[in-house]
């Protein structure tokens, strides 16, 4: 067995540095595509991750009586604001950010130091805090 068991033995060790090749081959195919490379080589892609889709924010219009109404002079369509409280024995917070003005109607004639009104664009529950917030605490807007 002499010449034909060292052929044997030379082919058998040809097909493992193959073999292994092909493996190292195929691993970085994995390690650099991932998914990719598995569909390229005929396996089924793996279905991409599905994140489900945002809930609906209603936005409604809100009328806020600002305190200064020469703050509200400055304001036009479209501009972004924060509604501050201020309220008398707490310290001031924040009840609407990034609010969107959609109008600022005439000043109202014969109206002293009742501040302005300007018309915003917020979610439902932002405005349900305006409107409380506008109960009890005199209301103003920093522009975003």
């Amino acid at each position: 067995m002499g010449r034909a068991g060292g052929r044997l033995r030379r082919a058998v060790r040809r097909r493992r540095r193959v073999a292994s090749a092909g493996l190292a081959v195929v691993a970085a195919a994995l390690a650099v595509g991932g998914t990719d490379a598995q569909a390229s080589r005929g396996a089924p892609a793996a279905a991409p991750a599905v994140k489900p889709a945002p809930t609906a924010v209603r936005m409604v219009s809100a009328p806020v009586r600002i305190a200064d109404a020469g703050t509200v002079r400055l304001l036009r369509a479209g501009d972004r604001v924060d509604v501050v409280a201020a309220e008398r024995g707490g310290p001031p917070r924040v009840v609407a950010t990034g609010a969107r003005v959609t109008e600022v109607p005439a000043a109202e004639a014969g109206v002293g130091d009742g501040g302005a009104l300007v018309v915003l664009s917020v979610p439902r529950e932002t405005a349900r805090a305006l409107v409380g917030a506008g109960a009890v605490a005199r209301l103003a807007v920093t522009l975003c």
